[in-house]
């Protein structure tokens, strides 16, 4: 069984958000626990698992992903590096229709090699702020809002791009209070994006996510409200960092990347 190692976000190895990637048969996919193994072996923020469907139906493909620690409901870097994948294999090519927890997904190749993903848009409900907040994140917040339940992270804003940049929360105080994670986030000061971000996401074993893609399918509605545009790029500020093109389109969003396979090899596991 074939198993990559692919750099999401990003058009250069050793940045972005690294994902594991595994096409299996069309019987479909093996026990959850064998899915839970290799994902804690690979041990990266998520480890995508796709099988083909049958020709006619409204998906191509199943996809699944785990964390090492769990499976989530949805994860935008490691579909960037499914559909990656399936088009530079010649697997696939045009648009690539997936079925998951969250519903249907899809994937389109654009001329200059990188990829477009259809999300749902999440769905944003202010909240006041929590009193454990300020303490676990290292900041005191300009507003909080609920991302909705797919994801079901707390999105945070702060006074500006230092601020987020400047982050050093207790994680362990983040994993007793969040269900999935924290989105930091504040307008640009750099030139070359409109927003920044840094995701943590430690209840579901990820203390700080490089780059992700479901993040902004709340940040786009999130800042497209702000800044009066719907087409908007946006820095994820990890240590490896990566740029996530978005454009708001209602009740879904569009997340436009790069992606850059940096291993292939094999599974020497029954699965």
């Amino acid at each position: 069984m074939r198993i990559r190692i692919v750099d999401a976000f990003t058009d250069r190895p050793f940045t972005g958000n690294p994902a594991g990637v595994l096409l299996l048969g069309p019987e479909g996919f093996p026990d959850d626990s064998r899915l839970q193994q290799i994902a804690a072996e690979l041990n990266l923020s998520e480890t995508a698992f796709a099988h083909p469907l049958p020709p006619g139906g409204a998906a191509d493909w199943a996809l699944r992903w785990f964390t090492p620690a769990t499976e989530v409901d949805m994860c935008g870097h490691a579909t960037l590096a499914t559909a990656h994948v399936l088009h530079t294999t010649a697997v696939a090519s045009g648009t690539v229709r997936f079925t998951a927890r969250c519903g249907i997904l899809t994937s389109t190749a654009r001329p200059d090699g990188s990829l477009t993903l259809d999300f749902p848009t999440a769905p944003l409900t202010p909240e006041a702020t929590p009193g454990w907040l300020a303490a676990a994140l290292g900041a005191e917040p300009v507003s909080v809002h609920d991302t909705g339940p797919h994801t079901g992270d707390l999105l945070v804003e702060l006074a500006d791009e230092a601020a987020v940049r400047g982050l050093t929360p207790d994680f362990a105080a983040l994993a007793a209070h969040s269900r999935r994670g924290i989105i930091a986030t504040a307008a640009a000061t750099g030139s070359g994006y409109d927003f920044v971000s840094r995701g943590f996401f430690p209840a579901v074993g990820i203390d700080e996510d490089p780059v992700t893609g479901s993040a902004h399918t709340a940040l786009a509605p999130f800042w497209s409200a702000r800044l009066g545009r719907d087409d908007l790029t946006g820095l994820q500020a990890s240590a490896r960092s990566g740029l996530v093109r978005t454009v708001l389109r209602g009740d879904r969003t569009l997340l436009t990347g790069d992606a850059v396979t940096v291993l292939d090899g094999e599974l020497l596991v029954t699965l």
